[in-house]
């Protein structure tokens, strides 16, 4: 690898168009300024306006690469270019459709390979064909959830395994098994909705079977439900194999609160907490051991090691007196860092430029993860909700768009809110930012739990700063009836054929209209866990 002026900041580029990318990218630039410039390379063209009034007389920089297109060569283009003329140092790939396009190839090619962390596209089957890789990882010895393969086409077939499945686990889940954005996963628990379940999954990637297989067999991944806890890791991984797990953190990917039905969906992700409240030193170690290490262990033997991130969904059992961990199983293998909680796992963390580069230049085994141990933090994903001019039902089914954003900046800065952008746009005809629907933006704030304090409590101050903050309208999109309503209003106050009175009513009525959406239970989990295991303590390193 050919270095520049090792006086001179490096600049990290997070490649993809959404919060995490944000996330990493601001981290950077604030946390470890003095060494590293954090980097968005496409983006959305939101982020920049947004980015810019957070940062206000603050000295630390924050580059932005547009792309304009979404293709890989599109891509390739700007990060190559930005290479060269020395505008960026290190590339960390975070979409895996870009992974799986062949990005990494492309930039190997290129003479860049070792200035990038992904993975190729022969590696990428990892995530993209969850069979092969559930298969791969069992070889490899990986502890792997229970499952079978059916025929999506034959009803008969899916009954009998699912069935068995409940009679010895309580329950199923139907995965796609290709790349679907974290939504291909579908519960069943009662036998009467096999039918339906399987019915809405075909209707959502019967194109996508037809492209791939046509009139063949169809595979559908069954899984055997597990209800024990649920956990993400992230793992940096270097050319050598060598590994340091992240912090840990939990996702809210349903829709609603509740259990998963056919009207309260997997979505993209709600929301996301970290640290996990089953977060040990034990556990961190288990999953090194019983994870981590057999699954890179066999990259190296098929030869597709290369520096990448490893995102790791697992089930955990724990102690029914302690809460430590007893076991672990992995449901599936992500190639990429997961959205939204590499946001989380981000804040908690003090050096990830340091990590990075360390995991680019084969010596992770010398550069510990620097965690905020005594931190919680709290995501918050704020969606498109109902409501539109064709009655659409919100995030994640349909939704309005191009509708205007307000952020109020100065009240999220005093009260240690970060605002995160994801799908919002700025608009230069109006000179404004708009939503571009989905989950417009984020909500972030951590927490310190200081000696003598629980979990449950200082999370409960945490959530309640988050959630008024959305009460009060810091963050809004307006919907089109709303403002076209307050428009109105306003001609008829200039034409004085409204009174004043009339006016301030209307104006607010507008004030208080917002199409955002959120969920209310993230982080609550801290309180439920602080009651089952009181003895549980934090374990806080010296600093």
């Amino acid at each position: 690898m050919k270095e520049g002026n090792p006086m001179a900041k490096k600049t990290i580029g997070f490649v993809g168009p959404d919060g995490r990318t944000c996330m990493c990218a601001y981290t950077v630039s604030t946390v470890e300024s003095e060494k590293y410039i954090g980097a968005i390379i496409k983006g959305m063209t939101g982020m920049g306006p947004v980015m810019d009034a957070i940062r206000g007389k603050k000295n630390w920089t924050l580059k932005i690469f547009p792309i304009e297109g979404k293709a890989v060569a599109d891509y390739k283009t700007v990060i190559i270019g930005a290479l060269e003329n020395g505008e960026i140092d290190y590339i960390v790939i975070m979409p895996e459709d870009l992974i799986y396009e062949g990005i990494v190839d492309e930039l190997i090619e290129a003479g860049y390979g070792d200035r990038v962390i992904g993975l190729t596209k022969e590696a990428a089957f990892i995530e993209g064909d969850k069979v092969k890789a559930k298969i791969w990882m069992r070889r490899a010895g990986v502890p792997v959830a229970p499952f079978k393969v059916a025929d999506a086409k034959n009803l008969q077939q899916i009954k009998g395994i699912v069935t068995k499945f409940m009679r010895h686990h309580g329950g199923a889940v139907f995965k796609y098994p290709y790349s679907a954005g974290g939504k291909g996963s579908r519960p069943v628990f009662r036998v009467e909705d096999i039918l339906d379940v399987r019915n809405i999954l075909l209707k959502d990637y019967s194109e996508n079977y037809r492209t791939l297989h046509g009139d063949n067999k169809w595979p559908l991944l069954i899984e055997a439900w597990k209800s024990e806890i649920e956990i993400s890791f992230t793992a940096l991984i270097d050319g050598k194999g060598n590994f340091r797990i992240l912090p840990t953190a939990m996702d809210y990917p349903l829709r609603f609160e509740g259990p998963p039905s056919q009207t309260n969906p997997v979505t993209g992700g709600m929301a996301a907490i970290g640290m996990h409240p089953a977060e040990t030193p034990e556990l961190i170690k288990m999953v090194g051991r019983r994870v981590i290490q057999p699954f890179v262990k066999e990259m190296k033997k098929k030869g597709i090691l290369r520096p990448c991130i490893l995102y790791p969904g697992c089930r955990v059992s724990i102690d029914s007196v302690t809460g430590k961990p007893v076991d672990i199983l992995v449901y599936e293998m992500n190639i990429r860092a997961g959205e939204p909680e590499m946001q989380v796992v981000a804040r908690r963390l003090k050096n990830l430029g340091e990590l990075i580069v360390a995991a680019l230049h084969d010596r992770l085994d010398a550069v510990e993860p620097d965690v905020r141990n005594d931190q919680i933090s709290i995501c918050l994903a704020l969606v498109t909700g109902p409501g539109g001019p064709q009655g659409q039902r919100g995030y994640p089914d349909s939704y309005t768009k191009y509708e205007p954003v307000f952020i109020n900046f100065k009240s999220l800065s005093k009260r240690g809110i970060l605002i995160v952008p994801s799908n919002i746009s700025w608009n230069e005809k109006n000179q404004r930012l708009i939503s571009d629907g989905s989950r417009v933006c984020y909500l972030s704030k951590n927490a310190t739990v200081k000696p003598g304090q629980k979990r449950g409590q200082v999370a409960e101050t945490l959530r309640a700063a988050l959630f008024q903050a959305f009460d009060h309208g810091l963050v809004r999109v307006v919907p089109r009836e709303a403002e076209e309503t307050f428009e109105a209003a306003e001609i008829l106050f200039g034409q004085g054929n409204i009174t004043e009175a009339e006016f301030k009513k209307a104006h607010a009525a507008f004030e208080k209209t917002n199409r955002l959406d959120l969920r209310r239970d993230p982080g609550r989990i801290y309180e439920e866990w602080d009651q089952l295991y009181s003895d549980w303590q934090l374990d806080v390193q010296s600093e």
